[in-house]
């Protein structure tokens, strides 16, 4: 589902006027002031809360608050909100941010 949400979340960050972070994620992105690439995100959004744990456990030390397409067998240790969904086919990914943008926009 990795290249199916990656394609989703460029489109949505495109359309929104938002900023992606469609590939690997480095540890330390969210909490380390001293790195060149220190973001301070106001929300996050991840596609599948498995593959993206490290960016959800490093948001909930700094108080971001984090909405994730939950599957049915996702974990939901440090989610805010779950959109239940299926976040293994591109047809659903995409339906979903395709969602969140016409509510954004």
């Amino acid at each position: 589902a990795r290249p199916y949400g990656q394609r989703a979340v460029l489109k949505f960050a495109a359309y929104t006027g938002c900023q992606a972070l469609a590939n690997r994620f480095t540890p330390g992105s969210f909490t380390n002031h001293i790195t060149r690439n220190f973001k301070e995100p106001r929300l996050l959004i991840v596609t599948d809360p498995r593959m993206d744990a490290q960016p959800i456990t490093e948001a909930s030390y700094v108080n971001i608050p984090v909405i994730a397409l939950a599957n049915s067998d996702s974990p939901l240790k440090f989610v805010d909100v779950a959109i239940p969904c299926n976040n293994r086919g591109k047809h659903s990914i995409g339906l979903i941010y395709w969602m969140l943008a016409r509510e954004v926009l």
